[in-house]
């Protein structure tokens, strides 16, 4: 499926991270950390399993000692996924990543900054075709650059990202993307869009050290969704306290939600639930999340609590429940075509869901056609029971019509 590009992006450098290309035309990325020892590279490999899975593009381990170097000489053959080795202080373990085939460096202009080995390792990395992300954090930030009155600034950290660049330049190395992070959502806002105008490298977004979700996942999507919709960012990360999955789930969810990735898994929108629902709106949606979890079905499904707004809603779906009198009117493309009771709701919306999913839309309105009048049946019963109950009048518009009338008669 196509989906539109809600908004323009913004025209970038393309590099390749191994077989993942990130900037120019390419689609929005996601990444997310492992959390394991990268010298225990089983667990970490069975950690960027579970990431790729979860939707990661790309993923980052620590290299901070030498046996994670060999860890990562292990690891990186048998990687579903470009992996990214991120350096702290020694220069040496860049170049020991380097010699274990990792995918890309991500470099702190603040921890490693004797431009003789920021050089050096841009040198290497040219020879290897190894691109480099310059990761500005606004926690560390070069003391030369921190200014005492003021504390950490937009300004701040785009001059170190392009200090940083500007060594590179020096040796003719520009596979670059960069990203100016900060744990205040205001401050990393300002910076990319600084940095947007300072560079067309391709941009890496990220909230750093949001915390733990759901506070931390609101506050990186403040600062991610910000600068996508105008634009700006090439790659993403939720940098979340919480299991790395999480992260990747998020920035998948949240690239679907924008429409700038296609969608992999059911999108499902279901209503906040009011005095009107006749089901428990909370407990059918939450085990339609469950049951839809770890299948790949790209589909848009409603549940909705009752028959005021949950017909319309249901209907513009790919696939929907409309309750109503403790039964639900099951739509298809549109076209209520079954009613199924309160209890087996999810597992009909599983069922019909894999169907349209593996035989499509026609298949799914044949397979209707004996279920389909029962259904309208069912419906006109129960709106029927509704004007009963509430009037044919039920929001009571002719009394505000008459209201209005007397207003404006004279």
């Amino acid at each position: 499926m196509q989906f539109d590009r809600a908004f323009p992006r913004r025209q970038t450098r393309q590099i390749m991270v191994g077989d993942v290309a990130v900037g120019g035309d390419a689609p929005v990325t996601v990444q997310s950390m492992t959390i394991t020892k990268t010298a225990d590279h089983e667990a970490t490999l069975q950690q960027i399993y579970a990431l790729a899975a979860a939707g990661a593009d790309i993923v980052r381990c620590t290299c901070n000692k030498p046996e994670a170097a060999e860890g990562l000489a292990r690891i990186v053959p048998r990687s579903p996924v470009p992996i990214v080795a991120d350096i702290h202080n020694n220069h040496r373990m860049a170049l020991a990543a380097l010699d274990a085939g990792v995918h890309c460096l991500r470099l702190n202009p603040g921890n490693i900054t004797d431009p003789t080995k920021i050089k050096l390792i841009a040198q290497e990395s040219k020879a290897r075709n190894v691109p480099i992300r310059i990761g500005v954090n606004g926690g560390s930030l070069d003391s030369s650059l921190y200014d005492e009155s003021v504390g950490v600034t937009p300004e701040a950290m785009v001059e170190s990202a392009m200090r940083e660049l500007a060594y590179f330049d020096e040796v003719g190395f520009d596979l670059v993307k960069i990203s100016v992070k900060a744990s205040s959502v205001p401050l990393m806002i300002e910076a990319y869009r600084q940095l947007s105008e300072a560079t067309d490298h391709p941009l890496h977004l990220g909230v750093t050290e949001a915390g733990p979700p759901p506070a931390g996942t609101i506050k990186a999507t403040a600062g991610i969704a910000t600068l996508l919709a105008e634009g700006i960012g090439d790659t993403i990360r939720y940098s979340l306290t919480a299991d790395p999955v999480e992260e990747a789930k998020a920035g998948r969810q949240l690239l679907e939600a924008l429409g700038l990735r296609e969608r992999k898994n059911v999108d499902l929108i279901a209503c906040p639930s009011c005095g009107r629902a006749e089901i428990d709106v909370y407990k059918v949606a939450n085990d339609a999340m469950e049951a839809f979890e770890d299948r790949e079905i790209p589909l848009q499904v409603a549940v909705m609590g009752c028959v005021v707004n949950g017909p319309g809603e249901a209907k513009d779906a790919d696939l929907g429940i409309a309750a109503g009198n403790k039964r639900g009117h099951l739509f298809v493309k549109g076209v209520n075509v079954a009613v199924v009771p309160e209890d087996e709701m999810v597992d009909q919306l599983l069922d019909w869901a894999i169907f349209l999913h593996e035989e499509g839309v026609d298949a799914t309105m044949a397979r209707a056609e004996s279920t389909r009048d029962a259904a309208r049946k069912a419906a006109e019963e129960d709106r029927a029971r509704n004007l009963d109950e509430r009037g044919d009048d039920a929001n009571a518009a002719e009394a505000a019509v008459e209201l209005i009338r007397s207003r404006t008669s004279s």
